[in-house]
């Protein structure tokens, strides 16, 4: 005999499988090829702080989808990985402060600063940890600037899968109701 579903188990059922969900998605995304800097982790750890009933797992969804595929995309310097997760982390955070904060014009704004945050980070940390710049103003000068055609993408990407999740989490809401209609 199963057990009956209780008011609380529902929700964290669902939001475990939503986290899987979105790590596996992150995850295989991430190993898979794809243009530089057009990944969903940052758009999935903000829909994930803005849509878990427990909104503190919104934290595990990049962190766990990058911890599982770094180790097959090459090894990194672990200051520069860590600050890169720290930094993909923000979204979720950013997802958090949304609930109170809700429309898509504050969504698309907290993922520009989060997009923002992570080129600012990255590249201080490719800078500060790495041995490609001189450690220099010049040298840390010289990192963001060769940084900055991967920019756009980044921030393309992240506005792109930011409606996709978004999108689609509406139209799963609304679509019965839009069959009703007709």
């Amino acid at each position: 005999m199963m057990p009956a579903k209780t008011r609380t188990s529902a929700p964290l059922w669902t939001d475990l499988a939503l986290v899987v969900f979105l790590i596996a998605f992150d995850a295989v995304a991430r190993l898979l090829p794809h243009a530089p800097g057009f990944l969903p982790v940052a758009a999935s750890a903000l829909f994930a702080g803005r849509m878990l009933r427990i909104p503190g797992l919104a934290i595990v969804v990049p962190v766990a989808a990058m911890a599982l595929s770094s180790p097959l995309l090459g090894a990194e310097d672990w200051r520069i990985l860590a600050v890169i997760y720290a930094a993909i982390a923000v979204p979720a955070l950013a997802g958090m402060w949304l609930r109170k904060h809700p429309g898509a014009a504050m969504t698309v704004a907290a993922m520009v600063a989060c997009s923002l945050i992570f080129f600012a980070a990255s590249n201080f940390a490719v800078w500060a940890f790495g041995g490609m710049y001189a450690h220099t103003l010049d040298g840390l000068a010289q990192c963001y600037v060769a940084a900055l055609p991967f920019l756009d993408k980044t921030v393309m990407g992240d506005l792109f899968w930011t409606a996709v999740l978004f999108g689609g989490a509406w139209l799963v809401q609304n679509a019965p109701m839009l069959r009703r209609a007709n």
